[in-house]
């Protein structure tokens, strides 16, 4: 992967629905320890899981809503990649140098990352074609829901082995996995601008937690952030509906 390119449920991973309890007065909000790793494998699991349905509810001459599912699809990729950087040449290097025993797990996924990276590569080809061919959607979707059972494996395996070790070596102000790194690895790979990031990892994330995480972010994100979260639904409201249309599709 060019150095240059850094899109069950997670443990602790930013609540997709309602809060369990309400908060009191007296109670400081939590940091969420590692957002920028957890909003990113949350954020991959929500779309690569409705991603086949709205491919397969392209009907022929609907080459617009194709051309958006594309450029969405291209849009996930590029946040994976960015994610494995942040992950390969940030976290990993610190993890080994002060948890040793993990040096073997850490190479595994290192070179898992590669081989996801290939995957998606394959399946954007396939997504090109069907974007532009409703006739080969069906297949297409199945090749993106087989390589979502892959990388559930991967994502597993780092919030299973990892991440509860991750928390004995970095202490809880670490910016190391946070949100503000991982906005800085987009920054400087390249890739997607904060306004489409920030509003595509908070995507159905509960609204406190969103709270709580865009007031940790700087004032010019703070000030801008409901215009990027509005922008953003109404951009992708076309590929899969409304997030009321989804409470009903799940009642």
């Amino acid at each position: 992967m060019p150095s240059h390119l850094l899109p069950v449920a997670s443990p602790s991973v930013p609540a997709q629905g309602g809060s369990s309890r309400e908060r009191t007065a007296d109670e400081e909000p939590q940091a969420v320890r590692f957002a920028g790793l957890k909003l990113v494998h949350a954020a991959l699991r929500r779309d690569l899981a409705r991603l086949p349905n709205a491919l397969r509810l392209i009907q022929p001459g609907e080459d617009e809503k194709g051309a958006a599912l594309l450029r969405h699809w291209n849009f996930v990729t590029t946040m994976l990649t960015c994610h494995h950087e942040q992950q390969d040449t940030r976290i990993w290097p610190i993890v080994s140098r002060f948890a040793p025993e993990l040096r073997l797990l850490l190479n595994w996924l290192e070179a898992d990352h590669h081989n996801l990276d290939h995957s998606f590569t394959r399946v954007t080809t396939l997504v090109r074609i069907a974007s532009r061919d409703a006739g080969s959607v069906w297949p297409v979707a199945y090749a993106i829901e087989d390589l979502a059972a892959r990388l559930e494996t991967h994502l597993r395996i780092e919030e299973r082995q990892l991440l509860p070790r991750m928390e004995r070596v970095f202490t809880e102000n670490s910016r190391v996995g946070s949100l503000s790194e991982l906005l800085d690895v987009l920054h400087v790979a390249g890739g997607p601008g904060t306004a489409d990031a920030l509003a595509w990892l908070l995507d159905g994330v509960e609204p406190a937690t969103v709270e709580r995480l865009v007031a940790d972010c700087d004032d010019e994100v703070a000030r801008h952030w409901p215009h990027w979260q509005a922008t953003y639904q109404r951009c992708t409201a076309p590929l899969w509906g409304t997030p009321e249309s989804w409470d009903v599709a799940g009642d």
